[in-house]
């Protein structure tokens, strides 16, 4: 057992114990600290296996471990090893990272930029949201995103391997950690509340069917412009930024049952 206690630790955690012989990485944390332990472990053969205890899950709920870690060890143990691909995010302003469930721009990295860690600690999800509202009033910055020749113009874009946002909520309804590729959904528009808008279509499960939303599969998508960037919910600097599929990148325990 190996605890971290700053930014970056489980990165070394996971990459010293592999390079002692282990084949077998568990992570108690949140998509964070996973997302910190994959960085350490892609190209590997060592297998990640995923016990949840942050403040979303948005990886052990995707694959149907639930948020209670009791629950969640029964399901681990039940599970099967899958080599699985999963994203890199390449920008100027910092190293290349990995990431196994998602990448945003625009709006949604703009309230994790500022998001009041203190507040997270307290309400958890509830915090998101708090910081989404104090946006409420401000225009939506927005960028290029070029996807298979073609250019979209929005405010939001997420490049997911996961339908789970959030914990509880979908928008990349197609997305599967066992595909090789991006289910990229774009949100038009620079008037906040039409994002609320789009936030109300989330919640009702019809969001990819709403006027300003697109939605493409694609391996590679390049986004300019000046907004913020998040990876797997943790801030990731600003654009430009590109986003790749790296195949058969990392061994993920998963349910048999996960499709």
């Amino acid at each position: 057992m190996a605890p971290t206690s700053a930014p970056g630790d489980a990165t070394a955690i996971a990459r010293d114990s592999i390079a002692q012989g282990a084949d077998l990485i568990l992570v108690l944390g949140g998509d964070g600290t996973i997302n910190e332990a994959v960085n350490g472990m892609v190209h590997s053969n060592a297998a990640l296996g995923i016990l949840p205890a942050g403040t979303a899950n948005v990886l052990a709920m995707e694959l149907g471990l639930g948020s209670r870690l009791d629950r969640a060890v029964e399901h681990l143990s039940q599970s099967v090893e899958r080599r699985v691909a999963v994203g890199k995010i390449i920008n100027s302003h910092a190293a290349p990272r990995h990431f196994l469930a998602m990448a945003g721009a625009g709006l949604d990295a703009k309230i994790v930029y500022n998001l009041n860690p203190a507040l997270k600690a307290r309400a958890g999800k509830l915090a998101y949201w708090l910081s989404g509202f104090g946006h409420a009033a401000e225009p939506v910055g927005n960028f290029d995103a070029r996807i298979n020749g073609d250019v979209y113009r929005c405010g939001f874009a997420l490049a997911s391997r996961v339908r789970n946002y959030g914990g509880d909520l979908e928008i990349a309804s197609g997305a599967s950690l066992i595909h090789d590729d991006f289910e990229i959904v774009l949100f038009e528009g620079s008037n906040p509340l039409r994002y609320m808008w789009y936030m109300l279509g989330v919640g009702l499960h019809r969001v990819q069917g709403m006027r300003g939303v697109h939605t493409v599969r694609s391996g590679q998508v390049e986004m300019t412009g000046d907004v913020h960037l998040q990876v797997d919910g943790e801030y990731a600097g600003r654009l430009p930024a590109r986003f790749e599929i790296v195949p058969q990148a990392i061994t993920l325990l998963m349910p048999s049952s996960y499709k």
